[in-house]
């Protein structure tokens, strides 16, 4: 009996031993948490094969972007174990008020750190000539220039290295890598659409403006600065009338959000409808940014082709 309970009590030790072991080898995991796909994509690739650095997104990935985004109490769980928080910045994540009283000392990174961004409703020509946007809402989805998708992998490596020094360069070697497969895919739709330069658009969306200016072509009109509004009566009647004088030949939706207006406008303009994609959502690939960018390439030269 007394060798009994002995073994019983060794066994108890040794899970007690593993369950500390193991507790520990999981405190010393860094989770970086990123806001939303875009983020979720670049993190991956700054991150990749760095061994005990977990990087997992916040919203879930069917979700669009981030304007009226109510965090989940899933989002707060991970915030609460979060090591550092990667954001895109620009006031597309307004909840962060809440994330700083949640977490007051977490480490955030802010991609579009030193990146000038446009006004919301304004187009590019208006900011090459340069305006004080303090106080005002900003376009924030610069993601959608290559090029300066390119600056915020380099914030968010820049912001990792500071967090976690012991893989910092790692992290660099990461960036660098994956800025030069950014910048290859730009110059090679730089030099599809090219042909196409000066051709003006309408969207749906005013996300599509960066994208736009980085490949000279002209956003005319936009029908809903903010995703998924349902524009009125009227905006669709001025619509369909900047559709004839411009004599454009295509409307530009999004596949995260309703086509009804489009359709609207198509059937009394007699205009095609195509579907250019924000890269905010995605199957989470590491190259997902890219095939998406290529392929909203595609589908600019077969609209503007007719």
């Amino acid at each position: 009996m007394k060798q009994k309970g002995s073994a019983l009590l060794l066994a108890l030790l040794l899970m007690v031993t593993a369950g500390c072991a193991a507790r520990e080898g999981t405190a010393e995991e860094k989770l970086v948490v990123t806001s939303f796909y875009p983020m979720y994509v670049f993190t991956q690739n700054v991150a990749a094969g760095i061994e005990g650095v977990r990087v997992e997104n916040m919203a879930q990935q069917s979700v669009g972007c981030l304007h009226d985004y109510q965090l989940q109490t899933r989002d707060m769980a991970m915030i609460e174990e979060a090591d550092v928080l990667v954001i895109n910045g620009g006031g597309m994540e307004q909840f962060m008020d809440k994330v700083t009283a949640q977490r007051a000392d977490l480490p955030v990174i802010d991609a579009s750190e030193g990146i000038s961004m446009l006004a919301s409703g304004e187009d590019a020509h208006d900011h090459e000539e340069g305006h004080d946007h303090e106080g005002e809402v900003l376009n924030a989805h610069v993601w959608l220039d290559p090029a300066l998708a390119a600056v915020q992998v380099q914030n968010i490596a820049s912001g990792l290295a500071a967090a976690d020094p012991q893989n910092a360069q790692a992290y660099q070697a990461n960036a660098q890598a994956y800025v030069e497969r950014i910048l290859a895919m730009n110059e090679e739709i730089a030099a599809q659409l090219e042909p196409f330069a000066g051709s003006e658009i309408i969207t749906f969306h005013e996300a599509f403006t960066y994208f736009a200016d980085a490949y000279g072509l002209v956003v005319a009109g936009v029908i809903a600065n903010e995703p998924g509004e349902e524009p009125s009566t009227r905006q669709i009647a001025q619509t369909c009338d900047l559709v004839r004088e411009l004599g454009v030949k295509a409307l530009f939706v999004e596949p995260q959000y309703p086509q009804q207006a489009a359709e609207t406008i198509a059937r009394e303009t007699s205009t095609a409808i195509y579907t250019l994609d924000p890269a905010v959502s995605g199957d989470g690939t590491p190259g997902s940014y890219e095939t998406i960018m290529r392929a909203n390439a595609q589908v600019l030269t077969e609209a503007l082709s007719k």
